[in-house]
């Protein structure tokens, strides 16, 4: 026996503690070294993480800055290295501690608690399909009437879905799976975020869509939608109590339980459609306020739809030659970066856009790919 844990053990002796404990004790030894050894790697890696993602927001701060000089930008203009992989030991568990462990990130809300919370905050309860293709109808119906075409909707499905999602899909959460990697809800995979922003910018023309529709309805069919308008006006009431901003809004929908409340809106047969069409719209109108005026195609307008209209129409504007070396981290924040194994694997913009291609090739054969296509 090591001569430093004899002693250790004949000092707990005299302490009272029973020879039992030592194993615990040695256990806890353990887990505090390794504990250590763990938070020197994270903090270094956090450290030269730090310093790269800084780097990303100032090279956008000096682009938009060229922009509006009207300057052309070059390969100068990005940050043109990979972002930095953690490649330390992960976090030890404390055996010797009972309960659940700490966790890294904090937990991302799932349908359950959406639904919670907007049946608390505004007595609502998202009107459900009877079927997919009940939802796929609805679906097709508002992006043709919002003037999106067939090939766009399918492509941006393809891609977000792989060809199968569900009207209830949420990034990472499968029947094996209940830890989702991001709000990311439906066919184009809405954020909590996207719900409050378009709620406080669009929520006058999806109230007025619902009032239309309960002017033809009638008995239990009327009385519902009603209880839906009522609940819908004041989820934007509370979308719209912060300055429009998306900060604004990602507060709201991450950090409050009305936030979390409309984002249940986009389960409702009704309203989810509307709110994750509205979302592809306002891409299409962005790219047209820019001055770019031929038909956004799949690839083009997922772009947009991935990674924001303004980084998105970058991507979709940039040279080709550009395309081949900046690295996609240069139109991502940190966080969404990190949970996105896509743009991590594809390297770069034109690797980015190739796999999306490939992949809304590959999805448009799936069966729900089909069945929204036979719909639209």
């Amino acid at each position: 026996m090591p001569r430093c844990f004899a002693r250790m053990i004949l000092l707990m002796l005299a302490a009272g503690l029973a020879p039992a404990a030592a194993p615990a004790f040695a256990q806890s030894a353990d887990y505090q070294a390794k504990f250590a050894r763990y938070l020197q790697a994270r903090q270094a890696y956090e450290e030269e993480a730090d310093a790269y993602w800084n780097a990303v927001i100032e090279k956008r701060r000096l682009r938009n800055a060229k922009r509006r000089d009207h300057l052309p930008l070059t390969l100068d203009d990005y940050v043109l290295t990979q972002p930095p992989l953690y490649s330390g030991p992960p976090r030890p568990i404390d055996t010797t501690t009972p309960g659940p462990q700490p966790e890294e990130k904090p937990r991302i809300p799932v349908i359950a608690d959406f639904l919670q919370a907007a049946a608390e905050r505004y007595n609502f309860v998202p009107q459900r399909p009877a079927s997919e293709l009940e939802f796929k109808r609805a679906y097709a119906k508002a992006a043709a009437a919002a003037g999106l075409t067939r090939e766009q909707i399918i492509g941006v499905y393809a891609f977000e879905t792989g060809g199968n999602g569900g009207y209830d899909s949420q990034a990472g959460v499968s029947t094996t799976r209940t830890r989702a990697i991001s709000p990311a809800i439906g066919y184009n995979q809405l954020l909590s975020t996207n719900s409050v922003s378009i709620l406080a910018e669009h929520g006058g023309y999806i109230l007025s869509a619902l009032r239309t529709k309960a002017k033809t309805a009638a008995g239990p069919a009327k009385t519902a939608l009603e209880r839906k308008i009522d609940s819908l006006k004041r989820m934007i009431a509370f979308a719209r109590s912060v300055p429009d901003r998306w900060n604004e809004h990602d507060r709201l929908a991450k950090t409050t339980a009305a936030g979390f409340g409309i984002h249940a809106a986009i389960l409702d047969v009704d309203i989810g459609p509307l709110l994750q069409v509205q979302k592809l719209l306002d891409s299409v109108r962005f790219a047209r306020a820019k001055g770019y005026t031929a038909p956004l195609s799949a690839p083009e307008l997922e772009l947009m739809n991935l990674t924001g209209d303004g980084n998105g129409f970058e991507m979709v504007t940039m040279p080709q030659a550009l395309r081949e070396q900046v690295p996609t981290a240069n139109f991502f924040q940190q966080s969404g970066y990190e949970r996105n194994p896509v743009a991590r694997r594809t390297a770069t913009v034109a690797g980015l856009i190739a796999d999306m291609e490939a992949r809304m090739a590959r999805g448009a054969q799936a069966p729900g790919a089909k069945d929204l296509a036979g719909v639209f």
